[in-house]
Parts: C-alpha cells; sequence; structure tokens
C-alpha cells in the first residue's frame, strides 16, 4: 500500500505539466527572435495549421515590379517636417524656458530693466550654448516655407486682403488741387512782416490795401472797385471787416483808425488813440481792438462819441498780431518783442482786462500768426518769425502749451479750416508755400507752392472751400483746397435774409 500506484497520471498533473511547458517555451522564445513557423504555432491553437495559416505562409510569386517596402526611402518636405509645425531638434528647450519665464517675470514686476541676477543668469546661458539669447526664439522653423509656383493665385487671398479703408485714409486721399484757381494781380503790395493787408468779409468781397488804396473784390460777381485812396503816398497799415455789416476798419499810418461803410462807399468816422502806425486791428461785437508801433492796444466802442474803452501798453514793440476768439472771451496779441500775451475778457463786456492773462516767450521771433480754432474756442495756434520758425498750440483755458512744429521756414500766416480738422501756415523763404496739416497729428496734407515770395496774408472764404494767399511777389492766389466731398449728401442750405446791422444806426 505504501508503494507508489503505477498508472496514467492524474488530469491534474497534466494541466500542471502543461502550464509550466508553455511557460518554459515563452521565455525561451522571448530571449532569442521567433521565426514565422513557431509564431504561427503559437498564434494558431492546435496540432496542425488551419488552411488559413498556410495561406499567410504562402510566398507570392516574384514579378518584375519591386513592391515598396518600408526600407525604401520615402520623399520628405524640404524641411524635414511640416512647415506649420516648428522644428523641435533645433528648438532650445532651456533656453525656451527661460526667455518664457523672464517674460513673465518682466510683466509682473512692470520693469523694463533685467536685474543683475538675470542679467547672470542669460550670460550663464549664453557662455554654455554659445548663442545670443536676444537673437533667439522660443519656437523655430529649421527653412523658410518654399515659395508657390509662378503665376499660382491664392483663391483665399481676397477674403483676408479685403478691410475697410481707415478713416484716415479716406480723408487724406480726398483731391487738393497743386496749381491756385485763380491768380489775381496785386501791384504795389507792401511787402511787410508787420502788417495786415488782407481780410475776406462773410458777404463775400475781398478788402486788399495796395500801397496808398484800398480795393474791395466781389468775388461771386468779380467786380472791382476803389474804396479811397490816401494823400502823400501814405500807406494804408491794415484793413479788417467786421463779423456783421458792411463795415471796414482800416488802421492808418499816422495812428488814427477809419471806419468805412462799403455799401454806401463812404467814410463813417475817425477813431483816435495811437500815435504810431496801426498795423493790428480785430472786432469782437461792437468793439475794435486796435495795436500800434508802440506796443499800445487800445480798445474803441464804435458806437459810442467816446469810443475809446480801455488802452494797455502790452508789448514793448510793434503789435503785428491781434486776434479774438471765436466767443469773444479771450484775446490774443502778438509782437515784434517776441511776446505772446493773452488777455481775458470783462465779464458781460466785450473788451479785454488791462492785466494779462498769460503771458509767454517761448517764440524766439515776432508773432504775427495767430489763428483760434473754430471748433475749440480755448485752443490757439501761433508762429514765429525767421528765426523761429515753429508752430504752436496753446490751451487758453489753463495756459499751457499743446504742442510745438518746427516748419523750417519763416512762419507769416495761419489759418484754420472751417469744413476739415486741418491748419494752413503760410511762409517765406526758401519755398515760399502753404502747408495743410492733419490737426491735431501734424501730419503733412499737402504743399502748394507757387509764390515767387513770401506769402503775407491768409484769407478764407465765406464757404470754407478757398484759401486767398497774398504774398510779396504782388500776386493772389486762390487755391481750392477745402472742397467738401461730393459723394457725400450735400445739406440744404436755407437762404438767409440779409438783415440790417444794428450798428448802422448807432455808429456816429
Amino acid at each position: 500500500m505504501d508503494d507508489a500506484i503505477k498508472g496514467p497520471a492524474p488530469r491534474w498533473q497534466k494541466k500542471c505539466l502543461e502550464t509550466s511547458a508553455n511557460l518554459s517555451m515563452s521565455l525561451n522564445n522571448s530571449r532569442k527572435p521567433m521565426s514565422n513557423s513557431s509564431m504561427m504555432n503559437i498564434m494558431v491553437p492546435g496540432k496542425t495549421p488551419t488552411k488559413r495559416a498556410e495561406t499567410r505562409t504562402k510566398k507570392t510569386p516574384k514579378s518584375g515590379k519591386k513592391s515598396p517596402s518600408r526600407n525604401a526611402t520615402t520623399p520628405k518636405t524640404p524641411s524635414g517636417g511640416d512647415r506649420f509645425i516648428p522644428s523641435r531638434t533645433t528648438t532650445n528647450f532651456d533656453l525656451a524656458y527661460h526667455k518664457l519665464t523672464q517674460a513673465k517675470l518682466e510683466q509682473d514686476t512692470n520693469k523694463n530693466e533685467t536685474s543683475p541676477t538675470k542679467k547672470e543668469m542669460q550670460r550663464l546661458i549664453e557662455t554654455m550654448t554659445g548663442v545670443d539669447i536676444s537673437n533667439q526664439r522660443v519656437l523655430s522653423y529649421q527653412n523658410k516655407a518654399p515659395a508657390p509656383p509662378e503665376g499660382y493665385q491664392n483663391p483665399l487671398r481676397v477674403v483676408y486682403s479685403q478691410t475697410k479703408t481707415p478713416a484716415s485714409v479716406k480723408t487724406s486721399s480726398r483731391y487738393i488741387p497743386q496749381a491756385p484757381d485763380r491768380i489775381l494781380d496785386a501791384p504795389e503790395i507792401v511787402d511787410d512782416y508787420y502788417l495786415n493787408l488782407v481780410d475776406w468779409s462773410p458777404s463775400n468781397i475781398l478788402a486788399v490795401a495796395l500801397g496808398s488804396t484800398v480795393y474791395l473784390w466781389n468775388a461771386a460777381s468779380g467786380t472791382i472797385e476803389q474804396l479811397f485812396e490816401l494823400e502823400n503816398n501814405e500807406v494804408v497799415c491794415s484793413v479788417a471787416w467786421i463779423q456783421e455789416g458792411p463795415y471796414l476798419a482800416v488802421g492808418m499810418p499816422s495812428g488814427s483808425t477809419e471806419l468805412w461803410d462799403c455799401s454806401q462807399m463812404k467814410r463813417v468816422r475817425i477813431m483816435n488813440g495811437h500815435a504810431a502806425r496801426v498795423g493790428s486791428l480785430a472786432w469782437n461785437s461792437h468793439i475794435l481792438t486796435t495795436g500800434c508801433r508802440s506796443g499800445q492796444i487800445v480798445h474803441h466802442d464804435v458806437r459810442q462819441r467816446e469810443h475809446v474803452v480801455a488802452g494797455v501798453n502790452g508789448h514793448s514793440q510793434e503789435v503785428c498780431g491781434l486776434k479774438w476768439s471765436p466767443d469773444g472771451k479771450y484775446l490774443a496779441s502778438g509782437g515784434n518783442d517776441n511776446m505772446l500775451q493773452i488777455w481775458s475778457a470783462v465779464g458781460g463786456q466785450h473788451h479785454a482786462h488791462n492785466q494779462a492773462l498769460y503771458s509767454f516767450n517761448h517764440h524766439q521771433a515776432a508773432v504775427k500768426a495767430l489763428a483760434w480754432c473754430p471748433w475749440q474756442t480755448n485752443i490757439l495756434a501761433s508762429g514765429g518769425g525767421t528765426a523761429d520758425r515753429t508752430i504752436r498750440f496753446w490751451n487758453c483755458n489753463n495756459g499751457t502749451c499743446l504742442n510745438t512744429i518746427d516748419t523750417k521756414s519763416q512762419v507769416c500766416s495761419l489759418l484754420w479750416s472751417t469744413t476739415y480738422k486741418e491748419i494752413v501756415s503760410g511762409h517765406g523763404y526758401a519755398q515760399n508755400q502753404l502747408t495743410i496739416w492733419k490737426y491735431p497729428s501734424m501730419a503733412k496734407v499737402a504743399e502748394l507752392t507757387g509764390h515767387t515770395s513770401r506769402v503775407l496774408h491768409l484769407a478764407m472764404s465765406p464757404d470754407g472751400t478757398t484759401v486767398l494767399s497774398a504774398g510779396g511777389d504782388e500776386t493772389l492766389r486762390l487755391w481750392k483746397c477745402f472742397q467738401t466731398d461730393p459723394l457725400k449728401k450735400k445739406k440744404e442750405h436755407t437762404d438767409v435774409k440779409s438783415v440790417a446791422s444794428k450798428l448802422k444806426q448807432s455808429i456816429r
């Protein structure tokens, strides 16, 4: 009974032996490469392979053409990869990490300067990699994208290239004639920088002083009339139209100021108050402000018999520029003493205080060119003479200089446009040109040349489309540089009936 029982092994022992044999076979096969036959035996259970297995082991008949294999060379892109995917072989991940963290730290600290620690880290990385960090990129490509074949047109290019035109391009694309619309002769016009000899009235009549004579040119009909002529070859010094009515003020070399009714072609009155020539005039309602060669400024009330309301010695030399703001709150005066004075109006009155509100000495030459902005009545533009050559913009509410532009030539006159946000300047040597500037960027819109001498005076037509320039070359040129866009919808113009001015009955 104690001897081992002879006979077939139990079923459970057979299963254990089979599993152990399979494990040992798999371990041996993993150490050496498997053959196709052994692979097929493992995959297909049973002793004999099936017909499906036999078909797999059969070899296909060889043909003349070779089938492509994995070892065959396949065409590659020129850059070694897709051109829209960066090449990782050319990317330095340490350098990329350094640049990304450095950019984040600069954003967090809001500092543009690199700290000493960062500089040392950058130096060490450059030493190890041998490259300049500032010229390296986080993502890079091996080669540039291949150029398209000649004549190829991308159909999607139109989708991305057609965009709305910026407003600045639309504005600058308007047509500005480079030649004057008309040229008028102005013989014997005085080539004097300190005088103001041209003015254009709201009723479309141009007053021009030529030597000792004042002429009136009707721009609508083209007729010319002589208003008067001085005796003894004296020279008229200044002319200025009132804002309402047919009255023209004329500054005389003797120091007096005459008031003429141009509808009747007769002189209304003579107002004294100066001891030297009156070279500048400015109207503020019924107040006429005059500036003379001695530097004195006088306010005249043309309605009263005693016309002198106030007077002040505003400058140490001749007053050559005088302008009231459109709202009548400020008076600007420029003199040959290189000073620009700003005077505030007396409350409830149309004349200025005796004490200047601001005194600016920024200009290095005589200040004759003065112009108030029509849509921002507190903004003043002033221009300096030959030694200055600058245009300055002032905010008269707080007395600050907003901008300064060096024009490279003498600034003789300034004029704001009423249809565009632009300003025109008249210049002297060397080109004697008119320059149109875009405000407030002060980019040059156009340069109009033609005068052979400096552009002494500028005047704007009542409709705001035409600029008249008077030069020392004895010519008047009309430039249609501010014509409205014909494509825009035209506003309906209502006929304004001419109302008789109240000053007509009150002026003595």
